[in-house]
């Protein structure tokens, strides 16, 4: 009953504002209210990293161990991230270098009001040295680096 009730009271105050200032002044809101919406196709833009960090696993949502050096034989790295807020769904992806080679991407995504995700790989006795994660929207832009290393 709500929200018939909210729809109602919209479509008052849009008649109400089109009696008083005439039709062409909501026209032009409306116009403006397309165009920007026609402006923003990076939904995650408005989404801000709250936190991230690499760590050997996730537990209930919450990084463990978390690290700048991990060993080969603990058998995987992951990497945690939450933001807050998130006005919209979004995707954001977490893009895995090692020796500055493209290794994976993950694309997760993320919901309002708040969301925290993460993404992992595997590791091989190949996998050792220099590696970062670059937590990116969909566009591409960076929201923050990431520099680990794997170890014996």
């Amino acid at each position: 009953m709500s929200g018939r009730r909210s729809q109602l009271l919209l479509y008052l105050a849009v008649t109400l504002t089109v009696i008083i200032t005439g039709p062409e002044a909501f026209a032009q809101v409306s116009e403006q209210t397309n165009a920007q919406s026609s402006e923003a196709p990076n939904a995650a833009a408005g989404a801000k990293l709250a936190h991230a960090t690499m760590c050997e696993r996730v537990d209930n949502l919450m990084p463990t161990r978390a690290g700048l050096v991990f060993s080969v034989s603990a058998g995987q790295v992951c990497c945690f991230t939450s933001f807050d807020p998130v006005p919209q769904p979004s995707l954001v992806y977490h893009r895995w270098f090692h020796r500055d080679q493209l290794s994976t991407q993950t694309r997760l995504r993320i919901y309002p009001p708040k969301w925290a995700t993460y993404s992992v790989i595997q590791l091989r006795e190949t996998d050792k040295g220099p590696w970062r994660v670059e937590v990116t929207d969909q566009n591409g832009r960076v929201f923050q680096v990431l520099r680990f290393s794997i170890v014996d």
